[in-house]
Formats: C-alpha cells, sequence, structure tokens
C-alpha cells in the first residue's frame, strides 16, 4: 500500500516508511502543496494512494464518495515527526487488514 502524506504530515518520513509502505510521498513532493483536497484525492485516486491525513476533510469526502480510494485519518492532533511515523508502524497490520477491506474507506488511528 502506497501512503499519501498530506500536507500537515512532513515528508520526512517518507524514507522511513517505504520499507512498510513502498512508494509513500507527500504531496508537496508530487506538487500538489497548493492543491486543493479534491485535487490531492483525484492524484491518489489516479495513482494508488491511499492518503494520510490529520484533517477531516478527507474523512468527510471518503464518507460521500466512498471506496476504492481509501483515507487514513489520524486522529493524535499535531505530533513530532518520529511520533506520526512510530502511530503508523505500529497499525501496520490494521492498515494491511483496512486494505483488504473494500467496503471500507476511512480508517481512524489514535
Amino acid at each position: 500500500m502506497k501512503l499519501l502524506l498530506d500536507q500537515n504530515l512532513s515528508f520526512k518520513i517518507c524514507g522511513p516508511l517505504s520499507e512498510l509502505f513502498p512508494g509513500t510521498t507527500q504531496v508537496r513532493l508530487v506538487g500538489l502543496s497548493d492543491a486543493s483536497d479534491r485535487a490531492i484525492w483525484e492524484y491518489a485516486k489516479r495513482n494508488g494512494f491511499y492518503v494520510v491525513s490529520l484533517d477531516s476533510d478527507f474523512s468527510e469526502m471518503s464518507a460521500l464518495l466512498g471506496p476504492p480510494r481509501k483515507i487514513i485519518w489520524l486522529r493524535c492532533g499535531n505530533q513530532p515527526t518520529a511520533v506520526i511515523e512510530k502511530l503508523l508502524r505500529s497499525h501496520a497490520d490494521v492498515l494491511e487488514q483496512f486494505d483488504m477491506d473494500s467496503a471500507s474507506a476511512c480508517i481512524e488511528i489514535y
């Protein structure tokens, strides 16, 4: 599963997370730093990414538009990069199950 980190998450965790989630990138790295949420959604859809965000916007969009685009909503508030990386790593098994569930569009991680 490839992750597309929203602009509120640091690009610095892309490298460390690539062993678990190959192809992970951040919106700024693909030229979407000023893009609307809808443009990011469409980019993720076209390129097979799961969007990872701290904001509820993508969760709300997934409720309206549903799968196959999947959203990982981090409900931890603003945290240091190391905490975000650890959170995603510690939930790798849960995210794998989420990946297999074709009916699920959004997962919340605390």
